[in-house]
């Protein structure tokens, strides 16, 4: 598998083709330094395989560049120990790291009321930034000159420069956002100037690899194509590599959901680069690493390696399967306020301090072969326990199986595939159409939400995934008004492609939250996958804790 066979970007060996693609953490610490969270999250990637690990965007040192909070600053000298404490930690794995710098431009964080600048005062969804004075520029150029030594300094292999995602870098090259008419702008040629003095400023400060990351397209309506995003990944000098990724403001991006086509940003390449590539973008299979990889040289892995970070080593050894990522852009999206985490994959961000029991002896029968007891019987059998479940259905899954939304059915069924093939490998005993009458743990949902009504008309204001889903079936023979909030509990993503086929399936969307509703479910927190994973564990930890020292 070529996946698996080493490659140099510059003077830099790397082990395979797989990248852990930035995503942001907030796990780094409110004065942008890294920790030991973070730096755990990290190397848990690397010893899962990764040859390649990228940070997530760290802003270089001025008040205008933050992207988010509790996100690494680079330019400041006394970090370097904890730099080099993160680097130090994926070497130890013979895996390589590349630090990814960029300033926000106008995306900016603004908390404190800094001035945002961007090259040209237009509108970023809602506000205007300033224009860029050349001391701006200068400014910023300082930024990431001092960016680029720290990286060496502190032991980074390479570089990547982020320029894409409408932020500083991509807004001098989106004809939509750079309405300059000196040398930066006015031209496509004049367009690439700033990026490239960035380029060779990084490059000659830091003498590591340099990278940088573009949008192969934008998605929004005034976007640039594929052809043009090629364009500039070629005109683009001094560079060992770019990383394709895609979106400036409008989803889906990067990120795509489960309404968007694997592969997707891939599909959109016109052909193979005259540079080495990476490509990032819902490739969540090995089936699609090595598809990416007749065209691109190496693949970044986002979502797939929150879900499962030892992706590679289980393709390396075959063993195993691979708890797949199903697109459904929640946890891992929810980064305004919270930390990285990942729906199915709990340990994700909790690396350090999650419990793991091994070594432990007797017996564990657990009642319930939804994800909570699935879960629980996984994690039981991997601390040494032998398993018994009881499931009083003819399948496993529970309520993963009544799934109505056919895009969700799909990639949510993967998980039930891994489940199966982990049972069996584990050699959980596994009683299907048989209810227990007793057991150590009873792994029943906290929740059930019950089914939309059987109704002419549903006027609904619920965030309930599963009326979602039920909405879109039951608008095929009834009419649907759902409140604008009943969508604020998925991801900006999900929200455009999930309204786009309601609203062709007749469902109305309205902002009152005055009517006669006969569908009325608000909640918070509500139960999910995540939950009834937690769940179980939670379960799991409690009868083994309960049942020491019998048990080790």
């Amino acid at each position: 598998m070529k996946s698996l066979t080493g490659e140099h970007i510059g003077e830099t060996w790397i082990k395979n083709r797989f990248v852990m693609a930035p995503m942001i953490s907030n796990l780094a610490d409110p004065s942008g330094v890294t920790n030991d969270n973070h730096i755990s999250y990290l190397e848990e990637r690397a010893l899962g395989g990764f040859g390649l690990i990228i940070t997530e965007y760290s802003y270089v040192f001025m008040d205008s560049a933050k992207g988010s909070r509790n996100e690494m600053v680079i330019g400041v000298s006394d970090h370097i120990p904890k730099l080099k404490r993160l680097t130090e930690s994926i070497h130890r794995h013979q895996s390589k790291v590349f630090l990814q710098i960029f300033h926000a431009g106008g995306k900016a964080l603004s908390p404190n009321n800094e001035r945002i600048i961007a090259p040209s005062a237009v509108d970023y969804m809602g506000h205007k930034p300033s224009e860029m004075t050349e001391e701006d520029m200068e400014q910023v150029r300082k930024a990431f000159e001092s960016a680029a030594r720290i990286a060496r300094i502190a032991n980074f292999d390479g570089i990547e420069i982020h320029g894409a995602h409408g932020y500083l870098i991509q807004e001098f090259l989106s004809p939509a956002l750079n309405m300059r008419s000196d040398r930066y702008g006015g031209s496509f040629e004049r367009s690439l100037t700033f990026p490239q003095e960035i380029v060779n400023l990084t490059r000659d400060s830091s003498g590591i690899p340099v990278g940088i990351r573009l949008s192969l397209y934008e998605d929004d309506p005034d976007g640039y194509d594929a052809s043009y995003g090629l364009k500039i990944a070629e005109s683009l000098e001094n560079i060992d590599y770019v990383h394709f990724s895609a979106g400036r403001f409008a989803p889906p991006g990067s990120s795509a959901s489960f309404y968007s086509d694997e592969k997707h940003i891939l599909k959109k390449l016109p052909r193979r680069p005259k540079i080495k590539t990476m490509i990032v973008g819902s490739m969540t299979t090995p089936e699609s690493v090595e598809e990416a990889l007749r065209t691109v040289d190496f693949v970044a892995l986002g979502r797939p390696a929150l879900a499962d970070p030892f992706f590679p080593s289980k393709m390396l050894n075959g063993n195993r399967a691979i708890r797949p990522c199903i697109r459904c852009n929640q946890a891992c999206r929810d980064l305004s306020y919270g930390e990285v985490r990942c729906t199915v994959n709990t340990r994700t961000g909790f690396e350090l301090t999650r419990r793991q029991f091994t070594g432990l002896r007797g017996e564990i029968t657990i009642a319930g072969g939804g994800i909570s007891g699935l879960e629980a019987a996984l994690k039981a059998r991997e601390s040494g326990l032998k398993v018994t479940i009881y499931e009083k259905e003819a399948n496993i899954g529970g309520d993963l199986r009544k799934i109505t939304d056919p895009f969700k059915k799909i990639e949510f069924n993967r998980l039930l595939t891994y489940y199966e093939k982990e049972i069996k490998r584990l050699g959980i005993d596994l009683r299907l159409s048989t209810e227990a009458k007793k057991a150590d743990i009873f792994a029943i949902p906290q929740v059930n939400y019950k089914d939309l009504p059987d109704s002419a008309e549903i006027v609904m204001d619920s965030n309930i995934y599963k009326h979602q889903d039920q909405a879109l079936t039951m608008a095929d023979h009834c009419k649907i008004i759902m409140t604008e909030r009943s969508l604020d509990s998925i991801d900006r993503n999900r929200q455009v492609a999930y309204r786009k086929i309601a609203e062709s399936k007749g469902i109305k969307f309205v902002k009152e939250l005055s009517l006669d509703f006969n569908v009325k479910n608000y909640t918070r927190n509500q139960y999910d996958i995540k939950s009834a994973m937690e769940q179980g564990i939670s379960k799991l930890e409690s009868f083994i804790i309960g049942n020491l020292p019998e048990l080790s």
